[in-house]
């Protein structure tokens, strides 16, 4: 059986990676003003926190369309059996539940749509291995039970500037929003039950990401071989100094650099930083 490897704009992966891989990628769109544009093609993030942070107004976020979708599925299934897709997580955007759909429509191909319940390089971490493993002529079933292996060890923390963009996006509650502005908080979030909720409520961004590290260090200090991200929201510096200093302490750790695009960027804001990784 030959599969391919479907994932959405948001996983946010290398051009080489997608390339040396033949991932398929499905992108959401960002409006900014009355302009729709398709995140990584015709809005990368090099372009969009510029733009952003000149508008008056937070941009919004769509999911693909149903239709576009199917298409994708009908072009797909011209040379494969099956689809593997892989989207962020089903409690922040409706992409997985639109593949879904698809691909009930879709007759002459076999989909197999897989909820992440994360997002960004996170999520991108699952389409790879589920690559891999398609090249490896693993079958659909087995991949998803490496898939769910994956999700057991699976963390991702990450810190925000400013709690507004995730208020505004509906993201965070109004009150959770407030009360972080008022103390100047840096609350640390991570997923729960598929949506984005704080974990613990930190003062400053230093001590946040100090936080983070303690949590990291809980599962590198095991001594099982860990594979890692840092991704930030256009503070490259600032990911390649958290990176090196985590990435100095451990011998088992594989630590790469990611960043928030435009959609999870509008989402999370400019500034923001996160670490994601897993026990492979």
């Amino acid at each position: 059986m030959k599969i391919a490897i479907i994932t959405d704009s948001t996983a946010y992966l290398e051009k080489s990676l997608i390339k040396q891989h033949n991932i398929h990628i499905v992108p959401l769109n960002v409006i900014i003003g009355d302009q729709s544009y398709e995140e990584e093609t015709e809005l990368t993030a090099e372009r969009f926190y510029p733009l952003v942070r000149n508008s008056r107004e937070l941009p919004k976020t769509s999911q693909p369309s149903i239709g576009y979708m199917t298409d994708k599925l009908n072009e797909l299934a011209k040379e494969y059996q099956a689809v593997i897709a892989i989207h962020l997580s089903s409690g922040i955007s409706g992409t997985f539940q639109t593949m879904q759909s698809a691909g009930k429509i879709a007759k002459e191909i076999d989909v197999y749509p897989y909820d992440s319940e994360v997002s960004a390089m996170a999520q991108g971490f699952y389409v790879l291995e589920a690559a891999k493993m398609a090249e490896e002529g693993a079958t659909p079933d087995e991949i998803f039970a490496r898939l769910d292996e994956m999700k057991q060890s699976l963390r991702a923390y990450f810190v925000v500037d400013d709690l507004q963009h995730l208020q505004r996006g509906g993201r965070l509650s109004g009150a959770q929003a407030l009360i972080g502005g008022m103390l100047q908080v840096k609350p640390i979030l991570h997923f729960v039950d598929k949506k984005i909720v704080p974990f613990e409520k930190i003062r400053t961004q230093k001590k946040a990401l100090k936080r983070i590290s303690e949590l990291f260090d809980e599962d590198a200090k095991k001594g099982k071989k860990i594979r890692g991200v840092v991704i930030h929201a256009n503070v490259p510096e600032l990911a390649e100094e958290f990176r090196d200093e985590l990435q100095s302490q451990y011998l088992n750790v594989d630590l790469d650099i990611s960043y928030f695009g435009a959609v999870i960027g509008t989402h999370l804001g400019e500034g923001s930083l996160g670490l994601a990784w897993y026990t492979e």
